[in-house]
């Protein structure tokens, strides 16, 4: 069942005052370490919804940096105001398509990036959106550290499938498949 998006339409407003939130990403390139005024490791998750996630994440592992990507502003808002609320020092949020991460990300600077619940495109006119397609996945490759890694998790089944054959596909090593699919 698709999330249904209701339009907020001061979310532009609220996302761009946030301290949180890079204005212009790409001048970041390269130097994110910088944007958090330390060396750690950077992991992102894409498509990040409203955030629960990667905040948990930030409270428990301090010592990452998180960049969290959402393509929709009245989704994104959540999590701004969340982490306004809570100011965590290791986490920015970026509103961009995922397209642009190539962009935004210098080859090999991030160290894992999270893929959690990704809108699965059911028809296959629409693959290329998917977010383990073979034109993503080449570009992760290309943003990953030589020991990074890409963590998944769908409760779509021809999802599931579909990764794991473009993953092979693209000649990405599997270190761990776990299937936890509820009847």
């Amino acid at each position: 069942q698709p999330m249904r998006l209701k339009n907020v339409p001061y979310a532009p407003e609220v996302i761009d005052a946030s301290p949180f939130v890079a204005a212009e990403p790409e001048k970041n390139r390269g130097h994110w370490q910088d944007v958090f005024a330390r060396e750690a490791p950077l992991h992102i998750e894409i498509g990040m919804g409203k955030g629960q996630f990667l905040l948990a994440m930030a409270l428990q592992h301090p010592d990452i940096s998180y960049i969290g990507i959402e393509k929709f502003p009245s989704v994104l808002l959540r999590a701004v105001q969340k982490q306004d609320e809570r100011q965590l020092a290791n986490i920015r949020l970026l509103c961009l398509y995922a397209e642009k991460l190539p962009e935004i990300f210098a080859p090999g600077e991030i160290s894992r990036i999270y893929l959690n619940f990704s809108d699965p495109w059911p028809k296959d006119r629409h693959a290329k959106r998917r977010l383990t397609a073979p034109a993503f996945l080449h570009c992760y490759e290309q943003l990953l550290a030589p020991d990074g890694s890409l963590e998944m998790k769908t409760d779509n089944r021809a999802l599931f499938d579909y990764s794991l054959e473009t993953l092979a596909a693209c000649g990405w090593e599997l270190t761990s498949v776990t299937r936890d699919l509820h009847r």
